[in-house]
């Protein structure tokens, strides 16, 4: 490489300082002819060996003869137009140039002449033949003009320029030649822009019947897709200019029919305006229930299973009151089953069901209708094994409703076959003990209480019915059973039940009972402060709330449930300062706990320690200190009592196993077999020494020192909850 590297940049900026100034050309005067031609001779020059090296360049042959015509030279300026043609005839800017040049210098006849030549050279440039006949135009030539555009429609060209001609007819006055020029032109082009045009053009010139035929002659020739929401309304529109307002309901109605709902959202509008302004009440309401009835199909072809808009919809058609409409809705509706049997799928398809029912019940009366809607509804949910207890429930009412008890019976008997659920059993004893059947609420009980007998809701159902009927003694026998179940989902609900039944017959020794009973079981503080609650509310003795919150306190403490603790002890700050005396008072906040915080030590799955972390927990003023140095004691104890009861129950099984002379031999063969050092299932060094010298006496060493430390004497062990 270079030693000194040149950039581009650098080679740029050094060329245009480099650059030569433009040289300028000096301004000539030229004052003789001589002078004039000698000018013109160096500057045709000048454009001949140009256009000699780009032949190609149309431009500057433009500004050659333009410069021609310029000094008057139009024989020279023709020519080199003429052969600019030869090398680009096509070229549309060029003819243009060129046809200028003849009208600037009104030379008409050379411009006909070219704009002839131009048209039979580029007959679908529309711009020559405009331009042809606008400059017949301008010279009142109107014959030539029409004879230029009756030869332009012969190609027959695009809408823009029939409709210059029949402007051309219509300011020449000649309206008859106008609508013939419409005529061929619907005829070439049978658009519904065109069709339009021709509408407008006669209602313009106040031929109302031509108009209106030239919008029928539309629909009647225009296939059904051409014609667009547009053209109905401007029909329309027409038809309402015209006073003609059946007329214009009639398109406005035929558009709607035709059209599809997505395509026609501006056509509804204008008829609700056209209803609103021309139409009766009663038509108001049927253009508004169209349009929404339209918006709701359009929905549901999107989405049939959209169970929201077909209620919209029901409710539509409802409020119309067409009762077949509404039955053909409901149908349809309810043929959409959900393609899952999953519960969550049908909650809100079966809802349908349930209004359709209604409706055929309380709107149209008709029973028999409303028997087989549900009995369809029944035979679908349980071919599909999807049930729902809330329309057995509702087919049982209307039934009731019906005077017919025996066959709501039978419903409710085939509901708890069929489905089982607590709200069956529930409806079904409702209307037993409305009808007086005390016998067959009791049977409908036990029979829930049968199939779901882990269910606490059944047995409290069937002891408030027994407490109902004053029936104190099978409510208690069926609490006593209750409560004896081994399996229950929720006891404390049964428990709960039996002591209020207890507690409203003014029992107190027997809530009592149930309460130490309750206790026996479990010691939640949730039960004694029930307990606590009872002595206060009914019993009336502070004093006996006292003692169980204080029993309650004691037995949380053994337990170590501070939480609970701390819950029940702000119960008795809350029950004193309700009921208590100030002595009470005080005391009762004297024994709150305090927050406070702490380490504690994280064990993970394996029993190893994972690290620390700061807990708050409630401290107790009257629970002593925790004292880490008797905790160690107390463990150091423990290991100690484990480790002598492991040895003395190795020996006992040495001694069983071995004669006593051959001691010695055993141990030590199997000393190296054993482990390290002789020691044996575990057993310290020291002890295994021992047993070797056979003096059968206390060791020097115990055997506890020398297996080391227990544990949290020593090493990096750190008590449970201290840091270390």
């Amino acid at each position: 490489a270079a030693p000194v590297q040149i950039t581009a940049e650098q080679l740029l900026r050094e060329a245009v300082d480099r650059q030569a100034t433009e040289v300028e050309v000096p301004r000539q005067r030229i004052v003789d002819a001589d002078e004039l031609q000698d000018y013109r001779v160096r500057k045709r020059k000048e454009y001949e060996d140009y256009i000699r090296r780009q032949r190609q360049n149309i431009g500057m042959w433009v500004k050659y003869a333009t410069w021609e015509a310029g000094q008057k030279e139009f024989r020279r300026a023709r020519s080199i137009f003429e052969r600019a043609l030869q090398v680009d005839y096509k070229n549309v800017a060029l003819w243009l140039k060129y046809i200028e040049m003849e009208v600037r210098n009104k030379f008409v006849n050379s411009a006909r002449n070219l704009y002839d030549r131009v048209v039979q050279l580029l007959p679908r440039v529309d711009q020559f033949w405009f331009k042809y006949a606008h400059m017949e135009e301008l010279l009142g030539n109107f014959v030539g003009a029409r004879a230029v555009f009756e030869r332009w429609m012969e190609w027959e060209p695009e809408e823009k320029s029939w409709m210059l001609y029949i402007k051309f007819e219509e300011r020449c006055g000649e309206l008859e030649r106008a609508r013939r020029v419409f005529e061929r032109f619907l005829s070439v082009r049978p658009y519904v822009s065109s069709f339009l045009k021709f509408c407008k053009f006669e209602e313009r010139h106040r031929d109302i019947e031509r108009a209106r035929a030239g919008f029928e002659k539309a629909i009647e020739v225009l296939h059904v897709e051409d014609l667009d929401e547009d053209f109905y309304i401007k029909f329309a529109s027409f038809e309402e200019r015209q006073r003609e307002f059946d007329r214009s309901k009639a398109i406005y109605k035929l558009a709607l029919e035709r059209l599809p709902k997505s395509e026609s959202e501006e056509l509804y509008r204008r008829f609700v305006s056209f209803q609103k302004r021309f139409g009766e009440k009663e038509e108001i309401e049927d253009v508004v229930v169209d349009r929404r009835r339209f918006f709701y199909e359009d929905e549901l072809k999107k989405d049939p299973r959209s169970y929201d808009t077909w209620f919209d919809y029901i409710r539509l058609e409802e409020s119309a009151g067409n009762l077949e409409r509404i039955r053909e809705v409901y149908e349809r509706a309810i043929a959409n089953v959900p393609p899952i049997n999953e519960k969550r799928f049908w909650k809100r398809y079966i809802y349908i069901w349930y209004s359709y029912a209604m409706f055929e019940e309380l709107q149209t009366g008709d029973a028999e209708r409303t028997r087989q809607v549900y009995d369809k509804a029944l035979a679908l949910t349980t071919q599909k094994g999807v049930t729902f207890a809330k329309l057995y429930a509702f087919y049982a009412e209307f039934e009731v409703r019906q005077l017919q008890i025996q066959k709501a019976r039978l419903i409710f008997g085939r509901a708890l076959g069929e489905c089982g659920k607590e709200k069956v059993f529930t409806a079904y004893a409702e209307l037993e003990l409305k009808l007086g059947e005390i016998d067959r609420c009791r049977k409908i009980y036990a029979k829930w209480v049968e199939m779901q007998p882990s269910n606490p809701r059944a047995w409290t159902a069937l002891i408030d019915l027994e407490v109902s009927v004053q029936e104190m003694e099978r409510a208690r026998a069926i609490a006593e059973i209750a409560i004896g179940m081994e399996y229950m989902d929720a006891p404390e609900q049964i428990w709960k039940a039996y002591i209020e039944l207890e507690a409203e017959a003014g029992e107190d020794e027997r809530v009592r009972s149930l309460y130490e009973r309750l206790l026996e079981k479990t010691q939640h503080f949730k039960v004694f402060k029930g307990y606590a609650e009872f002595e206060l509310r009914q019993a009336g003795s502070i004093e006996n709330a006292r003692k169980v919150l204080q029993r309650g306190d004691r037995c949380l403490k053994n337990d170590d449930l501070k939480e609970e603790r701390a819950l029940l002890r702000a119960f008795w700050l809350e029950l004193e300062r309700e009921n208590g005396d100030k002595e009470g008072i005080k005391k009762a906040f004297e024994a709150q706990p305090k927050r406070v915080r702490r380490m504690k030590n994280l064990i993970g799955e394996d029993g190893t320690k994972e690290g620390l972390e700061e807990v708050v927990e409630p401290a107790f003023p009257d629970d002593e200190p925790e004292n880490p140095a008797k905790k160690i004691l107390e463990k150091a104890k423990a290991w100690k009592k484990r480790k002598q009861m492991e040895q003395q129950a190795t020996a006992g099984a040495a001694a069983a196993s071995a004669p006593a002379g051959g001691a010695y031999n055993a141990q030590f063969q199997q000393g190296p077999a054993g482990g390290e050092g002789g020691q044996r299932n575990g057993e310290p060094a020291a002890a295994a020494a021992a047993a070797a010298s056979g003096g059968g006496g206390e060791s020097e060493v115990p055997a506890a020192a020398a297996a080391g430390p227990p544990p949290g004497m020593g090493g990096d062990e750190s008590m449970e909850g201290e840091p270390n």
